[in-house]
């Protein structure tokens, strides 16, 4: 290619590489990238990111294309500076002209990704484009060369211009040769057309695309194999890029397939033709959402057991199809709950050929799954994303994953076709921290289903409202599920979502969006069209699921000074038939991990005849290894497949709330928001009209006893009590309140599931404007506490989420927090800040071991632990407040001088338990005592 005079000594790749030869050239790397942007647009983008694109940009399909293959093709020319001189290797091949025109590198330290913001505008000029003012496409490139490493920066168009600026990346023969790599890549693409400007929401969708382009192409296998034998011109190389690229995307899980839908039935494993919910998304939802452009969301609403999951999916099918995204990610409120998903859902994809599918599991303890082996955590091979100008002491350690084990890293897995995971993996996308951009990338070419919607507090709806907001500007299909949302709520997420869309807040304000219940509620985000489940289709699934709910109030005291009040006493006389009489299955809920440990010991000395598995604790204060088991043991027997136990009482706490599939006959709850208790009460009978129709587990009906579906609650404010001391802040005082009032009204009686449901929500949750009530001044200052918590948490979710898409101006506005970059300074959820503990034994020896008897030591402190040890010592960890070490001495619960650097490791607390006569004893910390009881679970007192 006729560029004379450029210099391919400048280097891209150096670390990693032999030292015995030249390094990789910078514009072999920039081609490289380039070609990759290329396939990732005509492959790996799905048509609705395309789509999505050509509108931001406002051109042609063709024209969008070369956009995002120049703008990946740009993204390291910030490295002709003194980048140049951060490896010795690399420095040394530099040809002398650069050294003799160093102009002002080394007077002041710029990151090569800076460099590339401040230098672009040059180099654009110099291929012909002009600066169109505020938003140019000049100015737009610039930004996204500048957050390629994840962090977007102010673009100071007119001072990055001036000389003295671009003087400290070097004279003018480095100048000159950013115009010139730059010149190879414009040619090479076929010399894109350009548009004049583009919009800042675009823009990072743009940006995620070079940086996945970038990360691709970096891989030290890859680079090195390249190095090996180097076409001798660019045009040769740039060939070979194209054909290499997609065998690099393959091997990184991120080729797209296509599922064979064999069926309902076949597709979920279920026995038995769709429900009229599930049946009236397959049927009518294609009417409601064809000839729609820019996506929709859809609000299902139904009892928990209603089967909510299947019709989610169900719905991403439609919906996939007609705005033409591939996979989907399905987001829910707890690790338990995710890893539940994910099972389900694997077995969904096994059933639907994905065959060489991308399936992630999102959450920080994602690696502990067992589709994550050993192997796989060693970190073997490089992805040589940086070089040394970022950070000292080398590659961002997020970046050491095998090419092929790319989705499993944190940032990576949400690129995947498939993914199922905490909702806290998809908000990070708009927080400000490191490769947001590239989080939105993932989510945008996909549907995205939220489960458990109800479930988040006020802090964590505003960064989903604000979530929905971008995956609205980008045409994203949305399906949000619950079964106790109230209207408000999903009203303001729905609107926010539209307004990402592009809908005008003065026209939604004299909107509200309601769905039926048990039902859902479509709406078009180009139009704002509603479009509900048909009315027969909801008196038929009405029908279907259709349970009177016996309510009955126990008022309790927590003393045991109350005698037959005590809540001990009541719960004892409520599981009676349970624990001696015909036997059956009860489930008790209790609002803390003490009460929950105080009430099983209690019913152990109770009626010391329950053997086994017939009386089982299950609470988060267990190590993860021992929890996932008893879950299991509890879901497997309760489930609808059985084999149901003749006798079993299950002693929990909220872990049983969510997406758990159990059926007790008697469900007994300390009182919670009315929300909460309805989430409760949805396990008991859970599965009755399905055992009705095709008959019970192992032919075992339930006792004669459990007549009807019972929920106890037990009310402490019942007769003039207060909040107990020990629930501190679980739960709003003012929720409690509303929900004792309530529920007293109900006492005795029933509450029709589905048809009552939604009003009772509405009762304690919904947005009322007469809550204060100056005659009542205890009540009304519980409200106001209350209220004022709720703005609070707004207010601090304000502060760290993004702005709105179409509010977007400016890209450095994505990271406008001074010291957020990173993800474990951003907070998805409020609250006080965890730590994961590790209960240790230190034995009679002196020897520290992982279980009491001593049979299983702790990885040695002076080794560098392997992947099998991290994955050893994790699935034990709790965890646990990290105020309960306040005060409590640093040194005693440090981990190994080894762990300190270790990612997961190095935050880990130690708890070493001496071992006396074969028991474990408690450790002071702080001002309580800890031991770890293999019945009980983390016992604090």
């Amino acid at each position: 290619m006729g560029l004379s005079g450029l210099d391919e000594s400048a280097w891209g790749k150096s670390r990693g590489l032999e030292l015995d030869g030249p390094p990789y050239p910078l514009v072999r790397h920039l081609l490289d990238a380039a070609a990759m942007a290329v396939h990732l647009w005509d492959v790996y983008l799905s048509e609705s990111q395309r789509r999505a694109i050509v509108d931001g940009l406002k051109s042609s399909l063709e024209q969008a294309r070369g956009v995002v293959a120049l703008c990946a093709g740009l993204h390291d020319i910030g490295k002709l500076s003194g980048f140049q001189f951060c490896s010795r290797h690399g420095r040394d091949q530099l040809n002398e002209a650069f050294l003799a025109d160093l102009g002002k590198i080394g007077v002041e330290r710029v990151g090569h990704d800076v460099a590339g913001m401040q230098a672009a505008s040059a180099v654009l000029e110099a291929l012909g484009f002009k600066d169109a003012g505020e938003g140019s496409a000049v100015r737009r490139i610039a930004e996204i060369v500048g957050g390629h490493h994840g962090r977007f920066y102010r673009n100071d168009y007119r001072r990055n211009a001036q000389w003295a600026v671009l003087e400290r990346l070097g004279g003018r023969t480095w100048a000159l040769q950013r115009e010139l790599h730059a010149q190879a890549v414009y040619r090479l693409l076929g010399e894109p057309r350009v548009p004049d400007a583009f919009g800042a929401g675009v823009a990072v969708l743009i940006t995620g695309v070079v940086i996945l382009a970038d990360w691709l192409v970096s891989q030290a296998d890859y680079v090195r194999g390249r190095l090996q034998g180097l076409e001798g011109s660019l045009e040769d190389h740039f060939r070979r890029s194209l054909t290499d690229a997609p065998d690099l995307l393959g091997e990184a899980g991120l080729e797209p397939v296509e599922l064979a839908y064999p069926g309902f039935s076949q597709s979920y494993g279920i026995d038995g033709e769709p429900n009229p919910l599930q049946r009236s998304v397959m049927e009518e939802l294609p009417a409601a959402a064809n000839g729609g452009r820019r996506g929709g969301i859809l609000l299902v609403t139904a009892a928990p057991g209603d089967g909510k999951s299947e019709t989610a999916l169900e719905a991403v099918r439609v919906l996939s199809q007609v705005f033409h995204t591939r996979g989907y990610a399905f987001v829910l409120p707890t690790m338990a709950t995710s890893d539940q998903m994910y099972g389900r859902v694997t077995d969904s994809l096994r059933r639907q050929a994905a065959h060489g599918a991308g399936l992630t599991l999102l959450h920080s303890m994602a690696w502990l799954n067992a589709a994550y082996a050993d192997e796989e955590l060693e970190g073997q091979g490089e992805v040589l994303v940086c070089d040394g100008d970022e950070q000292p002491g080398g590659a961002r350690s997020e970046a050491d994953l095998r090419p092929r084990r790319w989705l499993r890293g944190m940032k990576r897995a949400l690129l995947a076709q498939f993914a199922v995971g905490t909702v806290d993996q998809a908000l990070m996308s708009v927080l400000p921290v490191r490769h947001n951009a590239l989080r939105l990338l993932g989510l945008s070419g996909k549907a995205f289903i939220v489960d458990e919607a109800h479930a988040y507090d006020p802090y964590m709806q505003l960064l989903l409202g604000r979530l929905l907001n971008w995956l609205g500007t980008f045409g994203v299909p949305v399906v949000l599920l619950s079964a106790t949302l109230p209207v408000s709520v999903s009203d303001r997420l729905i609107k926010e979502y539209l307004r990402g869309a592009g809908m005008k807040a003065s026209e939604l304000r004299r909107r509200q969006f309601v769905a039926p219940y048990p039902g859902w509620l479509y709406v078009d985000a180009g139009s704002g069209a509603c479009t509900p489940m048909s009315p027969v289709r909801q008196r038929e699934q009405a029908a279907v699921r259709s349970m009177d709910l016996r309510v009955r109030i126990e008022p309790v005291a927590h003393s045991a000074k109350a005698g037959k009040r005590s809540r001990l006493a009541v719960i004892e006389r409520l599981v009676e038939p349970v624990a001696v009489g015909e036997g059956g299955c009860a489930l008790v809920v209790c609002n803390t991990v003490g009460e929950a440990q105080q009430t099983y010991l209690h019913l152990q000395q109770r009626y010391p005849s329950l053997a086994g598995e017939e009386l089982l604790l299950v609470h988060a204060r267990f190590p993860g290894d021992v929890r996932e088991e008893r879950t299991a043991l509890v879901t497997s027997g309760m489930g609808r497949g059985g084999p149901r136990p003749a006798r079993r009482i299950v002693v929990a706490t909220q872990v049983v709330e969510q997406s758990l599939d159990l059926d007790a006959d008697l469900v007994i709850s300390d009182l919670a928001p009315l929300a909460l208790l309805l989430q409760r009460a949805g396990r008991c009978w859970r599965h009755e009209n399905w055992w009705t129709e095709h008959g019970y587990p192992g032919g075992r009906a339930r006792p004669a006893w459990a007549d009807a579906p019972r929920l106890v609650v037990l009310d402490p404010l019942a007769g003039g009590g207060r909040v107990p001391v020990q629930w501190g802040e679980v739960y709003a005082e003012h929720l409690l309140i509303e929900t004792s009032e309530v529920m007293a009204e109900l006492d005795g009686g029933t509450i029709a599931v589905p048809g009552g449901v939604q009003q009772l929500v509405e009762r304690v949750h919904g947005d009322r404007a007469d809550r204060f009530d100056w005659d009542d001044p205890a009540k009304s200052a519980a409200w106001s506490a209350y209220r004022g918590s709720e703005m609070a948490a707004r207010g601090m979710a304000d502060v760290v989420v993004v702005p709105r898409a179409r509010s977007l101006w400016e890209l450095h506005e994505m990271h406008h927090l001074q010291g957020a970059e990173d993800e474990w300074e951003a907070a998805t959820r409020l609250g006080a800040d965890s730590v994961r503990l590790l209960c240790v034994h230190r034995q009679p020896d002196g020897r520290i071991t992982l279980d009491v008897a001593g049979r299983e030591e702790l990885p040695a402190a002076d080794t560098t632990p392997t992947a099998s040890d991290v994955r050893r010592v994790m699935r034990r960890t709790i965890p646990v407040r990290a105020d309960w070490f306040a005060g409590a001495e640093a040194d005693a619960h440090r981990p190994p001088v080894s762990w300190a650097e270790h990612p997961m490791l190095g935050d880990v607390r130690l708890l070493c338990q001496p071992v006396v006569d074969g028991r474990a004893q408690a450790v002071r910390v702080g001002t309580k005592t800890l031991r770890l009881d293999d019945e009980l679970g983390l016992v604090r007192e």
